[in-house]
């Protein structure tokens, strides 16, 4: 083996054990960090409701008829806030999951009930609204990643 083919094995492999301690440190942490910032912005787009700024969930309260739309945006609000509170503090990330479920089907009926608002031209153009219950879909997908995690969030060599 040459001078050069051996630096060059010597590069791969410092290479190969930097790539692992910064997959390792993002293994560690990537959860915590996900399942925390989700939370606090549940519970920040709650807040906003709560404080009666406007957002796209006054479309969901004219999908699920549940009464006036401000009660019903408060509601909202309030579910959202608990859903990220439990999503922070541990131990509820299944009450957050099952408050998600609960509310999963008024975000996709929105979207078929309300296609009018929902699209400019179904189903590739979203409109700002559409946009906003399309992302509230994906919101849910990253929870479920989080609930994979119930069982057992952090390898067992992190502990934080």
């Amino acid at each position: 083996m040459s001078w050069l083919e051996a630096q060059r094995g010597t590069a791969t492999e410092r290479l190969r054990a930097f790539d692992e301690r910064v997959a390792s440190v993002m293994e560690g942490w990537g959860h915590l960090l996900h399942r925390v910032s989700l939370g606090a912005m549940f519970v920040w787009f709650g807040s906003l409701k709560l404080m009666g700024f406007e957002t796209a969930t006054g479309l969901l309260s004219r999908t699920i008829y549940w009464g006036p739309e401000d009660l019903v945006v408060a509601l909202l609000g309030a579910w959202e806030m608990v859903v990220g509170l439990a999503l922070i503090h541990r131990p509820l990330i299944r009450l957050a999951l099952l408050l998600l479920v609960i509310r999963l089907p008024a975000t996709a009926l929105a979207l078929i009930l309300e296609a009018d608002v929902t699209f400019a031209h179904a189903p590739l153009a979203p409109t700002p609204e559409g946009q906003f219950l399309i992302k509230d879909l994906l919101l849910f997908g990253a929870a479920l990643v989080i609930g994979g995690t119930v069982r057992g969030e952090r390898p067992a060599h992190v502990h934080h």
